[in-house]
């Protein structure tokens, strides 16, 4: 489960986060206690509870207290967000700069990415929802 390259409480913290995106962990599902989390993956309870805070104060868990941790309801969308943003981030915009740095249109970065897609459509600017009724 764990690699070397990054902190083990990371890597939990991560992989709870992955659980609650696939759907894995649902809105206000218990989680493992800390203590049944480092006994199943034989780690220092410190360790996953440094994992549980941070995800407490990430808000992707929330404490009941005397019962244990539950899910945020709000955390998939939080998490959705999140993932969106580092997307954009981290693929799109070095993608658009890499592409305006080479020369390449963005229409065909655009028509590549529909080919890629399955989608095979031009680009149209067209609001979908002022369609005419095609009867």
């Amino acid at each position: 489960m764990f690699n070397d390259g990054s902190p083990i409480y990371r890597q939990i913290a991560e992989r709870i986060k992955a659980d609650v995106l696939r759907g894995t962990l649902k809105s206000d599902e218990q989680v493992m206690s800390t203590n049944q989390y480092a006994a199943f993956y034989r780690i220092n309870p410190a360790t996953a509870a440094k994992a549980f805070q941070q995800l407490v104060d990430e808000g992707v868990l929330y404490k009941r207290r005397g019962i244990g941790m539950f899910v945020d309801p709000a955390a998939p969308e939080r998490l959705r967000t999140q993932h969106r943003e580092r997307f954009f981030s981290d693929v799109v915009e070095p993608l658009v700069a890499e592409a305006r740095s080479i020369g390449v249109p963005l229409e065909d970065v655009i028509d590549r990415i529909r080919q890629l897609a399955g989608d095979d459509d031009p680009v149209t600017t067209a609001d979908p929802g002022s369609a005419e009724d095609p009867a």
